[in-house]
C-alpha cells in the first residue's frame, strides 16, 4: 500500500470512529418527557397535546422531546407520577389537594411529598347529562336507574364517590353503576345502555357536544343539601354555571360545582425541563388560548395560585420572577 493511500484509509477510518462515538453522544442530549392526561375526547388530552406542540417548536434549542399520553386521569396520573412513570400530569385540583394531605384515595400511601404544582388551567363543572327519554330533571331523579360512575383511576370517579357519601347513597343506589370511560359514556348513553353519567370536563366539550347533538342528551343541574356542604366544606370546591347555548338544547345555565384543572409534576423533574415547559406554553399564550375553547379566558396571574395546593416547582417559579408575576 502506498503511503498516500494509507494515510487516506487512516483519516477515514477516524471519521468513521467519530461518527460511531459521537451518535451516541449526540443521542444521550436528546431527552425526553411525557405528559399523563386523560380520555382522547376530554379536555385534558387537548390541554397535554397543546403544551407539547409548543414545547416540541423549540426542541432544536432545548434538546427535549414532549409526547403525550392518554391515561385513566387525575388519580392514574399522580399514582403514576409518585411511581416515576410520568414526568408531567394534569389533575383536577381537589386530587392533587388530597395527594399532598395524603387523605382519601390516597391515605394508604400517604401525603405525597415531593408532588409540585405548575400552573391551573381551564374550570372543570361537574356535569351531569340524561338520556332524552329517561324524564330526568334532577339528579335524585336517577335512583334506580342506570348510572356512568367514571373508571376507576379517573378524577371523575374520585369526585362521584364523594358526592354520593354527601348524599348518603352508594353505587348500589343505582339499577346499574357502570365504570365507562369518558370517552364511551356518550354512546353507551345514545344506545340506551346508561340513562345518565357524570363527567367533570372544561366547556364546551365534545364528549357533552356528542351525544346532546346525536340522541337529545340533556343537562342536568348538580344543587342541593349534598352540593351545599361540599362545597362549604372544601376549598377546592366552587359553585359554577354552565353557561347556557353552548350546547343545542340546552339555552339555559346549569347550576352545579366544580373544580380546577391543574397541571402538576414532581420534585425529581429538573428544573430545566420545567422551565421550557412554562416557558413554551406562556411564550406563546395567545397561540395556547386558541387551541382549546375552554382555554379562552385563562389568566396567567390567577394560574400560578388559583387551584395550587402543592409548592410550585422551583422551574416554573424562576420563569415565573422573570415575567414578574412573583
Amino acid at each position: 500500500m502506498s503511503r498516500k493511500v494509507f494515510i487516506q484509509t487512516l483519516a477515514a477510518t477516524a471519521v468513521l470512529a467519530s461518527t460511531l462515538f459521537s451518535a451516541p453522544a449526540a443521542m444521550a442530549q436528546q431527552k425526553f418527557t411525557t405528559i399523563g392526561t386523560g380520555g382522547v375526547t376530554g379536555v385534558y388530552y387537548a390541554a397535554g397535546g397543546a403544551i407539547c406542540r409548543l414545547m416540541n417548536k423549540d426542541r432544536a434549542k432545548h434538546g427535549i422531546r414532549c409526547s403525550v399520553e392518554s391515561t385513566g386521569g387525575s388519580v392514574f396520573n399522580i399514582n403514576t407520577m409518585r411511581s416515576g412513570e410520568l414526568d408531567f400530569g394534569v389533575a383536577q385540583s381537589d386530587w392533587q389537594y388530597h395527594a399532598v394531605k395524603g387523605t382519601k384515595v390516597f391515605e394508604k400511601d400517604g401525603a405525597f411529598k415531593e408532588l409540585r404544582a405548575v400552573f391551573s388551567v381551564h374550570p372543570e363543572p361537574f356535569t351531569v347529562l340524561a338520556r332524552k327519554e329517561a324524564n330526568i330533571t334532577k339528579f335524585e331523579d336517577f335512583k334506580g336507574k342506570r348510572f356512568n360512575i367514571g373508571n376507576p383511576g379517573s378524577g371523575t370517579r374520585a369526585s362521584m364517590e364523594e358526592l354520593l357519601s354527601a348524599m348518603g347513597w352508594t353505587t348500589a343506589s343505582f339499577g346499574l353503576a357502570s365504570e365507562l370511560k369518558a370517552d364511551e359514556h356518550g354512546a353507551a348513553l345514545c344506545d340506551n345502555k346508561i340513562d345518565g353519567f357524570f363527567y367533570g370536563v372544561g366547556h364546551p366539550s365534545a364528549n357533552i357536544q356528542d351525544p346532546i347533538t346525536t340522541c337529545g342528551a340533556k343537562l342536568v343541574p348538580l344543587t342541593g343539601p349534598a352540593v351545599d356542604k361540599l362545597v362549604a366544606s372544601s376549598p377546592f370546591y366552587a359553585k359554577v354555571d354552565i353557561p347556557g347555548g353552548l350546547y343545542a338544547g340546552n339555552p339555559n345555565p346549569t347550576a352545579t360545582y366544580g373544580v380546577l384543572a391543574t397541571f402538576v409534576t414532581t420534585a425529581k423533574v429538573p428544573d430545566e425541563t420545567v422551565y421550557q415547559l412554562v416557558k413554551a406554553v406562556f411564550d406563546n399564550f395567545d397561540e395556547f388560548k386558541k387551541l382549546h375553547p375552554a382555554f379562552a379566558h385563562l389568566d396567567p396571574k390567577r394560574m400560578i395560585k388559583d387551584g395550587l395546593a402543592a409548592p410550585l416547582h422551583p422551574g416554573a417559579v424562576r420563569y415565573y420572577k422573570e415575567k414578574g408575576w412573583m
